[in-house]
C-alpha cells in the first residue's frame, strides 16, 4: 500500500504556528494548485490544507509567506470530528514530510521578518552539502 502526494503550488496566506500542550510545533497552511487545463476550459484551482510538525514547522512559519512557491511532499490524511453543532464533519489535508522553497522571498517580506534569503533545509543548496563520512565509496 502506498500513500503519497506531491504538490506544487503557491501559499494562499502565511503559515499559522502553534503548539501541542506537550510543545511539538504544528503549523498550517493552504496550498493553491492548478488542475491540468484542457482546451476549453478555464483554468480550475484546488485549495489543499497543508500540515507541518516539529522543526519543519518552525521553519516554514518562519521562511514562507503568502504567494510563495513551494513543493510539498507528504501523505494524505481524513480526518472526521464533530462540528460545533455535533454534526459528524470529515476533513482531508496533506500531512508535509518535506517542504521545499522553490522561489526566493521578495526583499521587502525578507526583511519584514528581519531573515536571510536562504534557511537551513529549505532546499537551495541542501542538495549539494555532504559530509564525507556520506560518500559510499
Amino acid at each position: 500500500m502506498l500513500n503519497r502526494v506531491i504538490l506544487i503550488g503557491r501559499l494562499t496566506k502565511d503559515p499559522e504556528l502553534r503548539y501541542t500542550p506537550s510543545g511539538t510545533a504544528v503549523a498550517k497552511f493552504t496550498l493553491a494548485v492548478d488542475r491540468r487545463q484542457f482546451r476549453d476550459r478555464e483554468k480550475e484551482t484546488d485549495f489543499i490544507d497543508i500540515v507541518v510538525w516539529q522543526k519543519l514547522a518552525e521553519t516554514c512559519t518562519n521562511y514562507l509567506g503568502k504567494g510563495r512557491l513551494v513543493a510539498v511532499d507528504g501523505r494524505l490524511q481524513v480526518r472526521s470530528y464533530d462540528d460545533s453543532q455535533g454534526i459528524r464533519r470529515r476533513a482531508a489535508e496533506v500531512v508535509a514530510e518535506n517542504v521545499r522553497f522553490l522561489d526566493w522571498p521578495k526583499e521587502s517580506n525578507a526583511a519584514a521578518r528581519g531573515t536571510s534569503r536562504t534557511p537551513e533545509g529549505s532546499g537551495f543548496g541542501s542538495e549539494i552539502s555532504f559530509n564525507e563520512e556520506d560518500i559510499p565509496f
